[in-house]
This record gives structure tokens, sequence and C-alpha cells, in this order.
């Protein structure tokens, strides 16, 4: 039996009643699923033994809608559904409880839009930095099917997996970055306060200072114009890479290339993104999304320029009458076991199902390998943090011994 955790959750009752309180589950989704059983809506899940998994809150910052608040609206449109609600009293309804204002405009602007005769799906895809290209796809499905209760809860699913994906990832990098700001930080306190001490007894003391020392003095002159500068140069390298990655595919496609290529990160990246093309392709195709439409979604939505443009070969093969599996091939990103379960998918015409264990196999390996990417980078961090302070401590007492040795000769 795997083992549980004690989760923090919010949630809406029967009555629409914010609810709090804690429960026991071996994971978010199955705490979820958990809570879902006992009639409430959840609404947030965090981890309550992790005070890193805990969500930080910047007044003015934290107005945008996230996959959490696009799998609870989902969820909740999806039960109004089932329960016979009409559509324009469902979205008044959701547009009340929406806990984001963007979320909450475009809610109102969807119902408008409704009633003046437009489709929900096309009222959505107005809004597509609220309500992503595979929510709008997966809904446009439903409404032409008439299972749209059903593609909300298949939305919900997959974007809860999803924000449980991304939150293994932001937990796994969570130390690294705290111990390298506080690195940084302690190595800049050392050159503004205790390293302009040292020069000055130096000074006063007489005789030449090592080169180490003399290295470690000199940063500490030119950290007052050199740190801005550093800062800024990352600030300004960081907006000029997103803007070249905005404008410029070729660009975009390399720099993908690389990020799947690092040596250490590469291998995750590679699994996040396997396993958002397995659980979108398959969500999409699950609820009847033509394939050519929901490769062009899938496309545009695993944020990996490299499954964009396999989705562009994959396409033009579908048009051709030749399989999936064998365009697959073709690209190194796949693994065969990918093109294998893809293959056998067509051949039985379960593709869906076996892009959904594809998924589910790859949500696991992510969590694996965060783990222990987490487990790998804690003590390197620590020796290299250790490595750093102890070397500037050596560096300041260098000149003592020749300081001493000055004084026995006198």
């Amino acid at each position: 039996m795997p083992a549980t955790k004690t989760f923090d959750y919010q949630t809406l009752d029967h009555d629409g009643k914010r609810v709090k309180g804690q429960i026991e589950a071996a994971n978010e989704l199955a705490a979820a699923q958990l809570l879902r059983q006992q009639g409430l809506t959840p609404l947030a899940i965090t981890d309550a033994g992790t005070l890193m998994r805990r969500e930080l809150h910047i007044p003015g910052l934290g107005d945008r809608t996230t996959l959490r608040d696009l799998a609870v609206f989902a969820r909740q449109f999806a039960t109004m559904t089932q329960s016979g609600m009409s559509l324009l009293r469902s979205l008044a309804v959701l547009e009340e409880q929406a806990p984001k204002p963007s979320l909450k405009k475009a809610l109102a602007e969807v119902r408008a839009d409704i009633e003046g005769g437009m489709s929900l799906s096309g009222a959505l895809g107005k809004h597509p930095k609220v309500f992503p290209a595979l929510m709008v796809a997966m809904i446009r499905a439903g409404e032409t099917g008439g299972f749209l209760d059903s593609a909300l809860d298949r939305i919900a699913t997959n974007f809860e997996k999803d924000a449980t994906l991304r939150g293994k990832i932001k937990s796994a990098l969570t130390y690294p970055v705290i111990v390298l700001v506080f690195t940084v930080v302690m190595i800049s306190a050392v050159l503004i306060f205790i390293v302009p001490i040292f020069e000055k007894m130096f000074q006063q003391l007489g005789g030449e200072l090592p080169l180490p020392t003399r290295i470690i003095v000199n940063a500490s002159h030119t950290l007052f114009w050199l740190g801005p500068l550093i800062v800024g140069l990352v600030v300004v390298g960081s907006i000029a890479v997103r803007q070249l990655k905005a404008s410029n595919p070729a660009a975009r496609l390399w720099l993908d290339k690389v990020k799947l290529k690092l040596p250490v990160f590469g291998p995750l990246f590679t699994k996040i993104a396997l396993s958002r093309f397995s659980r979108n392709l398959g969500t999409l195709l699950g609820v009847g999304v033509p394939v050519l439409q929901a490769l062009d979604v899938v496309g545009a939505t695993t944020g990996n320029s490299v499954i964009t443009a396999a989705m562009t070969d994959l396409q033009q093969a579908v048009r051709e009458g030749r399989p999936m599996s064998s365009q697959l091939s073709q690209h190194k990103i796949f693994p065969s076991m990918v093109v294998q379960m893809i293959e056998v998918g067509e051949e039985s015409g379960q593709i869906s199902q076996m892009l959904e264990k594809v998924a589910d196999f790859y949500d696991r390996e992510v969590d694996s390998a965060a783990e222990a990417l987490t487990a790998s980078i804690e003590p390197i961090m620590v020796l290299v943090m250790g490595g750093v302070v102890g070397g500037m401590i050596v560096c300041l007492y260098l000149p003592m011994f020749s300081i001493y040795q000055n004084i026995q000769s006198n």
C-alpha cells in the first residue's frame, strides 16, 4: 500500500460554500478524487508537510488564470451541465465564483457572446490568454458530438494532471534556487562588509598581499558597479531570448533542442514534453477531435518546438494516409516504446487509451526523475556553497602568515 501524505484542501460544498480541512491521500490527484467522492468540488490542494510546495501569492502578480483554476472551472461546469442546469445559468454561477479577476471578466464576456448567438467554443476562443486552445478544441468536439459534460470532465482531469506535473518540477527546482540565491547573498555580504575591514587591517600592517587575496579585494571594489551590471545583463538577456523565441521559429527550435540536450535537466525536460504530448493528444482523440486538428493543437500546447515540428510532419503523414507511428519513428525525441505503443493503439483502434497509458508512464518517470534530481543536487549545492565561502575565508587569512613571518624576522 503506497504511503499517504496529509494535504490541506479548500472545496465547495453542495450549497456553494467554501470548506477548508485536511485529508490523507497518496498524492494530490488521489486527494481530489476522495473529495469528489464526498460530493465536494476541490479548489486548492497543497501538501501540508512541505512548505516549499505552497504557492507564493504576491498582490498584483497572482491574477493570471492558472491550470488549477481552469481545472476547477471545468469540473464545476461539468457538474452543472450533468445536473441539467442551463448553459447561461451555469456560466453566471461560475462567473460569480471565479477566484481570479481575469477569469471573471472573460466569463462575463463569454456569457454575453453566447446570449448574442455565438457557440460556447467560439466565445471561449476569443480569450486565448485565459482559455487554452486545447480546452477550446475539446469543448468544440463536445458541442458537436453532444457530450459537453464528458468533454469538460476530461478537460478537468487533463489540467489537474498537468498542474500536478508542473508542481513536481517546481518542487524539484525550489531547493537549488534557494541555495543559489543564499550563496550569492552571502558572497555579496562578505565582499561588501567583511573584505574592506580586512583590507584596512592589511594596509596598516604593511606587506604585499598574496594573489588570491588581491583578487578578493579587487572583487570587493568592483562589486558596486559590476553587480548591477551583471543583474542588468541577465534581465536584458532573458527578455531578448524570450523575444527571439517569440519572433523567430528557427531560433526557438534551436533553443528547445539545446534545452533537451542539457546534461542534467535535459532528460527531465524530455520526459515532461513526452508526457504533455501523450496526455494532450490522447485526450483530444478521446473526445472525438479530428486527428489533423488534434495534432495542430498538440503542436501548439506542448511548449516545445521540437514536438511542434514533429506534429507538422505527422500531419503530412496522416494526409498521405500513412500511420502516425511510422512518422514518429523518424524523430529522435520519441523513444521506441512510445512509437510501439502508438502502433499497437492504431492497430487495435484504442490509440487514445494507449496514449493515456504512455502519459501515465511518463508522469511516474518525471516524478522519479524530479526526486532523483533533488537528491543529487542538494549535496552538490552544499559542497559548492561551502567551497566558495571556505575559499574566500582562506584567501582573507593568507596574508596573516606573511605578516607573522615579517614580525618574526623583525
